[in-house]
């Protein structure tokens, strides 16, 4: 085995060096529907950040944050320098104050150091208001996944794509005796991001929230985008629908109150919006009957097993001959009598008062 190779000290390379090395790692760029896209394959330490702080934020944040919004992609990350995890989550925290994100124990020195968002960014942090997706593959990996489980703790991003690795925050090669061969040993741990005790991501990985192969990972977080962008107008329209039409007009109020106060931060899909929005409202208004429906139309629909069956036809005309009517009134009704007397009658479609009012 190789022993492992001696990095160049950061300390010995010039600012156009650690650019060249960090534009290595780091590809961005604005897709389709304003959508910012930020690919990072490698975290560098606070020492490369700080020196790259205003090269990094004019270059690439400040492109970034007119999007309307982020994916972040760390299916390539496999690892990382753990004093650099601030640097990200700082740039996507909404809030004003430091937030405390990951206790990380280091064995070698038997310490822990405490991980907070820093006190202020240069530029501006990535607003509130805005999605954030992370996506991870199979291969994502180290201080990744710790940013990934971060922002996932956080509620700030939905994480799409693969289970992460569950592997180390960080690794040392150590010589076995004066042979050539080498171990690696974790040698650092997260103690559990976000103060969550013993709930942490090594060893099991980070499970995203919208599992996908890792290749169709961008694709699917651009339509869970899509969605997502479209839920302002959904809701519009569905208080328009409540005024103008709901026949329980006392309970409009309450309905509105609870449509411009929902909370749909973790809908990814069309079924996650309609079963919120039925279980809100029919507890609300407690009327089973309000129901939310996804209509497909018969051009978008994937098979036949999407396509709605078409609605009966009503009964306008009465055939003149009798057997006809006969024929007509047992495709419509059926009528029988059960057992203990019981009469029971069923209609499936529902017949034009002349045709009900013929003898």
């Amino acid at each position: 085995l190789e022993a492992p190779r001696q990095a160049p000290a950061l300390k010995n390379l010039t600012l156009e060096e650690l650019i060249a090395g960090l534009q290595n790692g780091f590809r961005h760029e604005v897709l389709e529907g304003n959508v910012g896209y930020l690919r990072v394959d490698d975290i560098p330490g606070q020492e490369v950040m700080s020196k790259l702080r205003s090269f990094l934020a004019a270059n690439v944040w400040r492109k970034l944050m007119g999007t309307s919004a982020l994916v972040l992609d760390l299916r390539h990350c496999t690892g990382g320098h753990i004093s650099g995890i601030p640097y990200v989550i700082s740039y996507l925290h909404p809030g004003n104050t430091v937030l405390h994100v990951d206790t990380i124990y280091d064995r070698p020195s038997n310490t822990t150091t405490e991980i907070w968002t820093l006190p202020e960014v240069l530029g501006d942090n990535y607003g509130a208001d805005k999605d954030v997706v992370v996506l991870t593959s199979g291969r994502t990996g180290g201080v990744a996944e710790d940013i990934a489980y971060i922002l996932k703790q956080m509620r700030r991003a939905i994480v799409v794509g693969e289970r992460t690795v569950g592997g180390a925050l960080d690794l040392q090669k150590l010589r076995i005796g004066q042979s050539d061969f080498f171990l690696t040993v974790p040698v650092s741990r997260s103690l559990g991001p976000l103060g969550k005790g013993s709930q942490t991501w090594e060893g099991s990985g980070v499970l995203p929230c919208v599992g996908t192969p890792a290749e169709q990972a961008l694709e699917k977080a651009l339509a869970i985008l899509t969605l997502r962008r479209a839920l302002p107008g959904v809701i519009q329209r569905l208080q328009e629908a409540l005024r103008e039409y709901y026949t329980l007009v006392d309970r409009v109020p309450a309905l509105l109150h609870h449509l411009a106060n929902m909370d749909l931060s973790s809908v990814v899909s069309e079924e996650d919006l309609v079963t919120k929005l039925n279980t809100g409202l029919q507890a609300v208004s407690e009327d089973p009957r309000l129901l939310v429906q996804v209509v497909r139309s018969k051009e978008t629909s994937s098979g036949p097993e999407d396509e709605a069956e078409d609605p009966p036809e009503m009964v306008s005309e009465v055939p003149e001959d009798e057997a006809a009517r006969r024929a007509l009134v047992d495709s419509v009704f059926q009528v029988s009598v059960l057992p203990g007397n019981v009469g029971y009658l069923r209609f499936d479609r529902f017949a034009d008062a002349s045709v009900l009012g013929v003898q």
